[in-house]
């Protein structure tokens, strides 16, 4: 998983509320297909026209905004279905932090074990970012510094927010969850050698 420890882009203002992973990525785009190549159907229903051309009126298809790294987002933003493709589409289109008021739970955890990081906000913090990145026409960018916990709006202001320590220190270093079991593979072999030795009638069942 790639390390993530400093971003800094034009945050791209995608503010509606309740957008699910359906309307991040479609379930039929997901079958027959892994991680990679998803970027661009994210967003598909509102993103292109009926004949395939972008539409002029999705604000993430304004020249600011394509391959912004942040995405600003409303209120229980990926809600719905718990595919994790929504993450990996979204990752596809070039974004490695989403800002906003609500997650979806399993969208949340997701994102975690794919190197994306969501940040919770204030709904009038995320507003008012968007209104700083329109008013300098993405020309000042939005930094969201993990080690410091704080994101830096285009105006200059630091805004701190929370974390899990545990799931920052994974982002910082680049670890999902069974890359952060595997440190402890040692240990682990140790307490089954232990243990084979003192139950080994466990262990001859588990073993047949």
């Amino acid at each position: 998983m790639e390390k993530f420890t400093t971003v800094a882009g034009p945050a791209a203002p995608m503010l509606t509320p309740n957008v699910d992973t359906d309307v991040i990525i479609p379930i039929q785009r997901l079958v027959g297909t892994g991680r990679t190549g998803l970027g661009p159907y994210a967003f598909e229903r509102l993103r292109y026209l009926k004949d395939g051309s972008d539409n002029p009126d999705f604000v993430l298809n304004r020249p600011q905004f394509r391959g912004s790294p942040i995405l600003l987002a409303g209120p229980n933003f990926g809600c719905g279905s718990s595919r994790e493709g929504a993450v990996w589409a979204l990752m596809g289109m070039g974004f490695r932090a989403v800002l906003a008021p609500s997650f979806g739970d399993i969208f949340h955890n997701n994102c975690f074990q794919n190197g994306m990081l969501p940040i919770v906000l204030p709904e009038d913090v995320i507003h008012r970012i968007a209104a700083e990145t329109e008013a300098a026409q993405g020309a000042r960018h939005t930094t969201v510094d993990l080690a410091r916990q704080v994101v830096v709006t285009p105006e200059g202001a630091e805004i701190p927010f929370r974390i899990d320590a545990r799931k920052r220190d994974a982002l910082l270093e680049g670890l999902d969850d069974i890359a952060l079991t595997l440190r402890l593979k040692q240990n682990i072999a140790a307490w089954q050698a232990a243990d084979r030795a003192a139950r080994p009638w466990v262990w001859e069942t588990v073993e047949r």
